[in-house]
């Protein structure tokens, strides 16, 4: 039988300065003036017609994502949480993300997202080298990544993340390795930790850069763990590591397959419906001329997931963490019993690809490292 498991809010705000040539998010140039009052408006409604989806459940974490949410002022950041804390309500001790660039404009903005409600911020720092920013089409240089923590200090952020890519163009093993040791200097709660990819319909896709060879992205990940390991940082999953475990609330909801609602131009959300016993997957109009026309709705689609697609659903979420999860959150938040999964999971044991513990969901350290092979056997 489902439980209703706690319920986060994915806040999509989708313009940016300029999109970046390796960006597959739902982001779009601003090219001017962003309709700032029209947004908000939409996204409070967009956000009452989810209503019955809260099924009685407070707010456990917000994430303002995109794009660049940044580029909004503080009083429709604050206009829109005033708006949300009076439909839904929020938990005492809610985590709201706000996604930032390290940009001098935006970092002046850090205090009136702190009074507006903002307690995190997850800063796209993405490299501390600026031949390497403008490679990867970033605006903003490599002296006002090395000031934006302590911009958001002064501004009252005690809990914020910092976003670092390796596996850059032309990167060499020392290269990222120096990103990373300077992002630790700056003494980040968090840090999100992760090689680049090329996807499609992304410029570097259609003009794939020259990446560096496996033999180097493997050295980096491996001396990158260890520096990581040696600076007190605790790997939680496949690329988030935190000090003093300030993990991030928000995506240990995702992973430990959690509901949350998103609103915004392209958000997708994931709901337990407790009366119907089922599992949805929510996608909101993509694009932002679509998500304003009064004519359409909000959703553009709101599919069940089929019993046959939730083991691995769950399973490809709860196993990128280290610690994988507790064997009774299966059951309680797919509805299917234990027994589903068991031959697999007995097999994935003996090979020493998932710890032999019948009360836990956890990967080895070698599953780990081989995630999709391991998520394979669920198939």
């Amino acid at each position: 039988m489902l439980l209703l498991p706690p319920l986060s809010l994915y806040i999509h705000i989708p313009w940016c300065v300029r999109k970046c040539p390796y960006c597959d998010f739902n982001s779009h140039a601003a090219g001017g003036d962003i309709p700032e009052k029209q947004y908000v408006a939409a996204l409070l409604h967009d956000l009452k017609n989810d209503l019955p989806y809260v099924q009685g459940r407070r707010i456990h974490s917000i994430f303002f994502g995109g794009g660049t949410p940044s580029l909004f002022s503080a009083s429709a950041i604050e206009m829109i949480l005033q708006g949300v804390e009076q439909e839904i309500g929020f938990d005492g001790d809610i985590e709201i993300t706000l996604e930032a660039n390290p940009g001098t404009f935006e970092q002046e903005k850090f205090a009136g997202f702190r009074a507006a409600g903002i307690n995190r911020l997850s800063i796209g720092i993405q490299s501390f080298d600026d031949l390497h920013l403008q490679q990867l089409g970033r605006i903003h240089s490599a002296r006002e990544a090395h000031t934006v923590a302590s911009m958001a200090r002064a501004a009252g952020f005690d809990n914020f993340n910092l976003d670092l890519m390796h596996g850059l163009p032309g990167q060499t093993e020392e290269d990222a390795l120096n990103d990373l040791r300077q992002a630790i200097a700056i003494e980040p709660n968090h840090l999100s930790w992760y090689q680049l990819t090329i996807e499609p319909n992304t410029a570097f896709y259609r003009q794939p850069p020259q990446l560096p060879k496996d033999s180097v992205l493997e050295a980096i990940s491996d001396r990158g763990q260890q520096l990581l390991a040696e600076s007190g940082f605790q790997q939680y999953e496949v690329s988030a590591y935190c000090r003093n475990k300030q993990a991030s609330q928000h995506n240990l909801n995702y992973w430990q397959f959690g509901d949350y609602l998103g609103i915004g131009a392209g958000a997708h959300g994931k709901i337990t419906l407790l009366n119907e016993q089922k599992i949805v997957r929510t996608r909101k109009t993509r694009t932002p001329k679509d998500y304003f026309c009064k004519e359409k709705n909000f959703c553009a689609a709101a599919d069940s997931v089929l019993n046959e697609q939730l083991p691995v659903e769950f399973l490809m979420n709860a196993l990128r963490l280290n610690r994988g999860v507790d064997a009774a959150f299966f059951e309680n938040y797919t509805g299917l019993s234990l027994d589903s999964i068991k031959p697999a999971w007995q097999q994935l044991q003996r090979r020493k690809l998932m710890v032999d513990d019948s009360q836990r969901l956890q990967p080895t350290a070698t599953g780990h490292r081989f995630l999709n092979s391991l998520l394979e056997a669920f198939l």
